[in-house]
């Protein structure tokens, strides 16, 4: 179905593939595995027609459909025109039905939907396509479980049908769940590939970044104790309609504390209702702490895209490079290359447009600007959403030192091995309700999803 040799791509002095052999099997589901940076959205948009090689040859048979990294909704248009738009003769309530989401008003303006119901619809738009060979590049980066699942089964009938599939995941787990064979990207270049079932994920991580790298195995616990004598934070049943119903907890000083449950369960609500960005409707917030939000949506309302690095970064506290009124460059550039090689962002230099950024370092550069903010409270909503492991590391480490350093965090996650790896507190948001914060030795995956989807 598809055959791409020696394929190279730049983009001025960026070398973005350097040299890139694919092959696909009708009915193979084909994982793309590497780190952000590592080319696979540029290799996609060559297969799709996107983007022209510079040299290499590509050969391709049949239709093909694209499931973009960042999503290319329409948000003027309804739902039903966003997932039939350019195809004839289908109809959109059987897709949705597919997902068990008929809860999705095909009448809505796509644009008004949270995250995971947009990455639904991009989902559905693909599948209406009809296509022989489907590139899904971080499909399920905002679903939870239960759509994950109904995607996954969706693959599989795709698979029987004989339509080939490239999947692109920095889920490990998910690609072995669900691929067959694998092709790891680094700088450019196709470093590894086989079957699935021939390789371990020590060697996959090692071939992804070039280094070993330290899964998510947490830490101490006692590497930063808080106490009852330094809360920074409380909250006592604070409410914002309609997803918000009931939410208390303390917050401490060199405390992380995780927010689980289920996408839509109120998670989002209660940082954005911190943030002052929802209307809160009831209960207390005490505290003379200053805030810093991490948004799930990068794209949306974590990034100016069409602006550089440094001004992303220092965009929230410019008064630091701006000491008469005029910005400093000299002193943005500096203060952005310090962050910038803290977070290990992949980047020429600090005037690089982020649009031009692979996700994963856009990503970095949304918590780079909280570094140079400085607040006293990170609020931090799905902070690792669409990184590589090696990213995901460098991300973790940061929260880790923040703490250490004496800020508090509250971070959400539907990941749950992320909040085991780096939290002190964990506690379950169920519709709407906050459960009692509890040491996270005293939590379990099991007792997390229990907790999550209880009717109590």
């Amino acid at each position: 179905m598809l055959h791409l040799r020696a394929i190279r791509k730049s983009f001025g002095a960026t070398i973005a593939l350097d040299g890139v052999d694919l092959e696909l099997q009708s009915g193979e589901v084909h994982a793309l595995i590497g780190e952000n940076g590592a080319g696979k959205s540029t290799l996609l948009n060559i297969i799709s027609g996107l983007l022209k090689p510079d040299s290499g040859e590509v050969r391709r048979s049949g239709r093909i459909a694209h499931i973009h990294q960042e999503l290319m909704i329409f948000p003027h248009l309804s739902v039903e025109e966003n997932i039939l738009i350019g195809t004839k003769g289908v109809s959109a309530a059987p897709l949705l039905a597919e997902f068990a989401r008929e809860d999705i008003d095909l009448r809505a303006r796509a644009g008004s939907l949270s995250l995971a119901d947009r990455q639904v619809i991009e989902i559905c738009r693909t599948l209406a396509a009809n296509a022989d060979v489907i590139l899904m590049d971080e499909p399920t980066s905002s679903l939870q479980r239960s759509d994950v699942d109904r995607l996954f089964a969706t693959i599989r009938r795709l698979r029987q049908r004989g339509i080939a599939i490239v999947y692109v995941s920095h889920f490990l787990e998910e690609v072995r769940e669900i691929a067959d064979r694998y092709t790891v990207l680094r700088d450019g270049r196709s470093v590894l590939s086989g079957a699935l079932g021939d390789v371990r994920d020590e060697e996959l991580i090692r071939a992804m970044v070039g280094r070993q790298v330290v899964g998510l195995s947490g830490r101490p616990q006692s590497d930063y104790p808080s106490t009852a004598a330094d809360p920074i934070l409380r909250v006592d049943n604070l409410t914002s309609p309609p997803r918000l119903r009931g939410a208390s907890f303390t917050l401490h000083k060199h405390e992380i504390l995780g927010l689980a449950g289920l996408i839509g369960s109120g998670r989002t609500d209660l940082v954005r209702a911190l943030f002052g960005l929802q209307k809160v409707t009831g209960g207390e917030i005490i505290t003379d702490a200053t805030f810093g939000y991490l948004s799930e949506d990068r794209k949306g309302e974590g990034l100016a895209l069409p602006l550089s690095i440094a001004d992303n970064v220092t965009i929230s506290r410019l008064r630091s490079v701006a000491p008469r009124g005029w910005i400093d460059r000299n002193a943005q550039d500096e203060k952005t290359s310090a962050i910038m090689q803290r977070l290990r962002i992949k980047a020429p230099h600090p005037r690089t447009v982020v649009a031009r950024l692979s996700g994963g370092n856009q990503q970095k550069v949304a918590v780079g600007r909280l570094l140079h903010q400085d607040p006293d409270i990170l609020l931090l909503d799905e902070p690792a959403r669409g990184v590589d492991i090696g990213s995901k590391s460098d991300i973790y480490d940061e929260i880790v030192r923040l703490a250490r350093a004496g800020k508090a965090i509250l971070m959400v996650s539907s990941y749950l091995p992320e909040l085991f790896a780096v939290c002190d507190q964990i506690a379950v948001m169920t519709r709407g309700r906050l459960s009692e914060a509890r040491p996270t030795s005293d939590w379990t995956p099991d007792s997390i999803m229990e907790a999550a989807i209880s009717a109590a």
